[in-house]
Order: structure tokens, then sequence, then C-alpha cells
């Protein structure tokens, strides 16, 4: 089977088989399972061992833990917490983009900002939440050492160490404008965490998307990913009314991460480079989540989906603004450095 092949089915089957395992298991948080599988099976590569996932899990514990230390700095000392928070996200931004430590720098994000937030209400909720994410970790891996051996990737030699893809000082902008697009988000959800944690996961995967766009391309690379991912989010949970039980969930899941997979490994041709489709697929997911828990709960799914979608494109355009100005800032320095030595 051509390579192309085997990594379209293999990105479509993992996500498939991780919802149906969280899902019959009952998990906590249990889109959080697919959403991970998804994330690692985008990467042309093999799983990792069970010796690097102990090493991963114990590294999210290690970061997420730094949220619960912040729960009685929020309680009493607000502005204190706060500020640790902003030079929490700047670092774990940092190490993203100049250390490339994605991550840890994404579960350091999660941990100082969903983390956090959860303990303002229970501290139980919030290690309910770190339960949540280590265990739908766990169950992404093992779905991932499941599908392998059927799609395995050509073996290739071992590649040189890359050179590092931007300068200090672009590594400074980019963490800046990643803790900008997060902090004011994080005060949204400080306000009723139990309504926005999943805005909090879309922040934290734009913040990380915006480290590898431009100004010119972020409109279309952030706005248009996440409106489309709203749409996909719709039309999943409609084709899923028909026969609403798990098989057809997951034979849903199947179908929609084939023609994701497709266009993010060129079957089907695109305008769109695969990060695009990366984040309209991390979108969908991250709605449809908190969907079906509100119709286990009996509220209104479309009208919580309108208004969920209406918090995406805000935070989204937010964090387009936050581009173009930081962006704007920062070509505007050099040309009165330049102006001034003309005169």
């Amino acid at each position: 089977m051509h390579i192309q092949a085997r990594r379209i089915f293999r990105l479509s089957l993992v996500p498939a088989l991780a919802l149906a395992a969280a899902y019959a298991l009952q998990l906590p948080l249990p889109f959080i399972a697919p959403l991970f599988a998804f994330m690692f099976a985008s990467m042309p590569a093999p799983p990792m061992g069970p010796k690097n996932l102990f090493g991963l899990l114990l590294v999210v514990l290690i970061a997420l833990g730094m949220g619960l230390l912040l729960i009685p700095l929020l309680q009493h000392y607000q502005m204190t917490a706060l500020l640790i928070v902003a030079l929490g996200l700047y670092l774990s931004s940092y190490l993203t983009v100049n250390m490339g430590k994605a991550l840890f720098g994404t579960f350091l994000t999660i941990g100082f900002t969903l983390i956090s937030a959860a303990g303002t209400l229970s501290f139980t909720l919030a290690t309910q939440v770190i339960q949540a994410l280590v265990i739908g970790i766990a169950v992404a891996v093992i779905c991932q050492w499941l599908v392998y051996p059927w799609f395995p990737e050509d073996p290739v030699p071992p590649a040189s160490k890359p050179a590092a893809a931007t300068t200090p000082d672009q590594s400074n902008w980019i963490a800046l404008r990643s803790t900008l697009i997060v902090l004011p988000v994080y005060w949204l959800v400080l306000t009723n965490p139990t309504a926005y944690m999943a805005i909090v996961l879309k922040a934290v995967l734009l913040s990380q998307q915006s480290s590898l766009v431009d100004a010119k391309s972020a409109g279309r690379e952030l706005l248009g990913s996440t409106f489309l991912g709203g749409i996909f989010a719709v039309l999943f949970w409609v084709a899923l009314g028909v026969s609403p039980n798990l098989w057809m969930f997951f034979l849903w899941m199947l179908l929609f991460c084939i023609y994701f997979s497709s266009k993010i490994f060129g079957l089907i041709y695109s305008r769109f480079p695969a990060s695009f489709w990366v984040n309209v697929a991390m979108t969908m997911l991250i709605m449809l989540g908190p969907a079906v828990e509100d119709s286990a709960g009996g509220d209104d799914v479309y009208a919580a989906f309108l208004s969920r979608l209406g918090l995406f494109i805000a935070v989204t355009l937010y964090a387009w603004l936050a581009v173009y100005f930081l962006e704007y800032l920062r070509t505007r320095r050099p040309r009165k450095q330049v102006a001034s030595l003309l005169k």
C-alpha cells in the first residue's frame, strides 16, 4: 500500500477508535481522547513506546500540577496569580517556539489556564480534569499502538538535527503574541469555568497555531479554519441524529477523519496547508464533545452550538487582530530606526 494511503487510514482509524473507546468506557471528558489521538496520529511517525508514554504522562502531571499550585493564589491574591499566569504563558510559548518543546509547552499552558480556572470552583474538579487529560492521552497512544502495525511508516535513515527556525528576537515576539491570545480568554473563563472550558482549549490551539503563521495569512488560517470547523461540527451532529448510537458515532468519525486526512496528506487537492485542516478537525472535535454533554443533560444543543461557535469566532478574531497588531509594531520599529539613521 502506498505511504499516502497508509497515513490516511491511520489518521482516520486512530481518532475514531479512541472516540469509541472513550465513550464506551464512559471516561471523564471523553472527547479529550480523540482530540489527542488526532494530534498524535497527524504526525507521520511511529507512536511513542511504553517508556516514552510513561515519561510523557509524568511530564503532563508536572505541567498540569502547576495549575493546582495557583488555586490558593487565585482565591486570595488574584493580581499576583494573574501576573504569574501571564509569565507562565510566555514561558510555555517560548519553550514551544524556541526550544521545540511543543507538547510540554502545550500542557504547561493548559495547566496555567484550564486547571487553575477549574480549581477556583473546586479542587476536586481540577483534579478530575487532570485525570481526564492523562487518561485521554493514554487511550490515544494505546489506539495508535493498535492501528500502527497495520499501516506503518516506511523506514527512513536518521535525520540530522534541524536548524533553528526562528531567531531569539522572533521567538520573543511569537511567545508574546501567543500570551496575548490566551490571557484575555483566561480572564473570561475565570468568570464561569464550567461554561467556558472548551474556549480555553480553543485558545490554546490558536496560540500554538499562531506561532506558525504570519500576519498576512493569519486571517485565513485562524478564522477560516475555525468557521469551517464549526460547520463540520454541525454537519456531524445532524448526521449523527439520524441514528444516535456508539457504532454510528464511530463510523461518522471515521468518515469525517478520512476526508480530513485526505486533505492533510494531499489525496484531495486543497489550497490550504495541512495545518489548516488539522485545526479544522480539532475545532470540530472540541465543539462536538460539549454538544454530547448538552444532549445528555437535556439542554438545547443547537442554541449551545451557536453560542459556542460565536465565542470561538470571537476568540479567533481577537487572535487574528493580536497577530496583526504585534506584527505591525514589529515591522514599524526597524523602519523608524532606518529613518532616524537617514536624517
